[in-house]
């Protein structure tokens, strides 16, 4: 082989190895390439999560990036809260917008109705150490109690972070009283519910009943007295002579702390000047209402409409699903409830007997005509989060998307247009809780009745509204000419229009309660005077005790810690 034979060969073998390097050195590259691609992505892809994360952790309506679940203490109400057949707590048109809008979705550890009993289970649940993600209590002092004790996160940061602009408007509109309640050292711990002005009980009367024994409506407590007894002796609802059962109520007597509930007999006491429960302002100083003497008046009327049987003479023993059974059967034809009641109980009571013919009526407390009441707690219960769970912020999301966003309405919505109009208990929302300004109920009956009455535009409605004015509309159409109106449409329109015109009476006068948080002193005594008192005020209306244990009430309950009390009180007020 010549020298030059054999350099063409190195020269042929020498490209050859180049291009076998060239190949594999492209090949590496590529596929380094790739490499540093998929972990680009993959770290884009992170990124993109850890930002949608990020938003939805901090921002009231951006949807969480995927289904956070929670467990729930669920509070929920009669009859299953009278959703429509199918839907639960864990699935109706409430948690099904949660998911669309926010995906989130309740799990429910336990669903209980009735203060008492959901109560009880909570405490239960405290002592236990197994707390459900998110669940309620029913005083500032729980909430204190379970923040010291490092049982429930602080909220503060939720709160400034995931509550929306108007849901944060809505608390203001309160003043700083709700959002304190709910704070310990300074430090939010609980979200709490809003309660808008309710105005006075109203009397839900058997109409038909009236109408059948040719009485007149009812414009005093003498009035109200002289119904139930001739009903009770000429027995329109045939229960047989003597059997209707008189006055319901509850053994409380009054609504606790002002706030509006059913079966009370508030308005009799007002009648006498007397508001038990309340901290009010006699002769310039803050004294509690239910040492006061006009109470000795009004329980002594109390103890004689007991003794004739137009005040029930098995309240002691009455519970509210009793007294429900009680309305619903036709055993009773009179009681003291708030706007609302068509929702609960009389539209289960008209399905039952479509003859009922349940009205409201305004109930005058003095000879001027006017009709009193204390103003009540501006909140109720407390949303609080247990201790370590890892999206504290679902709350205020929730309450957000619920208070703030879906009252304006979009697709995702419509669903609950139709639990608007067919009167769902707001119990079937996960969290039961109200959230809204203080005038909430008087500028929904004044826009309902601007369009109804006088033709403006509907489509200024919101979507609450805007449902509730179909169902009263479709009532005025099916009642036209003496037709029957279904029970759900009836509902809607006696509670927000009918019952609303009587509470935005000029002659309502709201006497001001101006306590409704604990003393130090309150802390350790108050359930004893609060025992005492409610022994004594049962004792003196069933007659087991003279009239003249209120005044031995009276300097028991100053003696046990009650002066002390009132001193405390005043000095918050100053």
């Amino acid at each position: 082989m010549s020298c030059g034979s054999f350099f063409v060969i190195i020269i042929v073998m020498w490209k050859k190895a180049i291009s076998v390097f060239l190949i594999i050195a492209v090949t590496a590259s590529c596929i380094m390439q790739a490499s540093i691609d998929k972990k680009n992505e993959r770290e884009d892809a992170r990124y993109a999560s850890n930002r949608q994360w990020y938003a939805a952790e901090n921002n009231a309506l951006s949807p969480y990036p995927e289904t956070v679940t929670y467990t729930l203490g669920k509070m929920s109400g009669a009859d299953n809260s009278y959703m429509p057949e199918g839907d639960t707590y864990e699935d109706n048109a409430y948690t099904r917008y949660l998911r669309k809008k926010i995906n989130v979705q309740n799990k429910d550890v336990f669903e209980l109705s009735g203060d008492n009993s959901y109560n009880e289970h909570v405490s239960i649940a405290v002592a236990s150490g197994k707390l459900p993600d998110v669940f309620l209590v029913d005083s500032e002092e729980q909430v204190r109690s379970l923040a010291k004790a490092g049982l429930i996160e602080d909220l503060t940061d939720a709160y400034d972070n995931c509550a929306s602009v108007h849901i944060q408007n809505i608390y203001a509109s309160y003043g700083d009283t709700i959002l304190n309640k709910a704070k310990v050292d300074g430090k939010l711990y609980a979200l709490p519910e809003t309660n808008i002005d309710n105005g006075p009980s109203l009397l839900w009367l058997r109409y038909d009943w009236l109408k059948k024994l040719n009485l007149s409506t009812p414009k005093t407590v003498s009035d109200v007295r002289n119904i139930i007894r001739t009903f009770r002796k000429n027995d329109p609802g045939n229960n047989g002579v003597g059997k209707t059962v008189g006055l319901v109520t509850l053994p409380e007597l009054y609504g606790e702390s002002g706030y509006s509930q059913e079966y009370q007999t508030d308005i009799i006491f007002a009648s006498f000047g007397a508001y038990p429960g309340h901290w009010i302002k006699k002769n310039g100083k803050l004294v509690y209402g239910s040492v006061q003497p006009e109470v000795k008046k009004a329980l002594s009327y109390l103890h004689e409409m007991y003794q004739d049987g137009t005040l029930d003479r098995d309240f002691l023993f009455r519970e509210s699903d009793n007294l429900i059974d009680l309305i619903v059967n036709g055993r009773c034809g009179v009681f003291f409830g708030p706007w609302w009641a068509p929702n609960n109980p009389l539209m289960e009571a008209c399905e039952k007997n479509p003859n009922a013919d349940w009205r409201p009526y305004l109930i005058s407390t003095d000879s001027d005509g006017n009709t009193s009441f204390a103003s009540q707690n501006p909140n109720g219960k407390y949303v609080v989060v247990r201790k370590g769970y890892k999206h504290p912020e679902i709350v205020m999301k929730i309450t957000s998307a619920l208070f703030d966003y879906m009252p304006y309405g979009d697709d995702s919505t419509k669903e609950l247009e139709d639990y608007y109009i067919g009167n769902v208990d707001p119990t079937a929302r996960p969290l039961a809780i109200n959230v809204d300004f203080k005038n909430a109920l008087s500028t929904c009956y004044r826009h309902l009745n601007s369009v109804l009455s006088l033709g403006e535009d509907k489509s200024e409605l919101n979507l609450l509204e805007a449902s509730y004015y179909t169902a009263c509309y479709d009532y005025l159409k099916q009642t036209e000419d003496g037709g029957k109106a279904s029970t759900k449409n009836w509902a809607a329109y006696t509670s927000r229009i009918v019952a609303s015109h009587k509470i935005s009476d000029k002659r309502i006068k709201e006497v001001p309660s101006a306590y409704f948080s604990d003393t130090d002193t309150m802390k350790t005594s108050w359930w004893k005077l609060t025992e005492l008192e409610q022994k004594t005020f049962i004792s003196i209306v069933t007659g087991d005790e003279p009239l003249s244990a209120f005044d031995d009430f009276v300097k028991e309950w100053m003696n046990e810690g009650g002066s002390k009390i009132t001193l405390e009180v005043r000095q918050t007020n100053e």
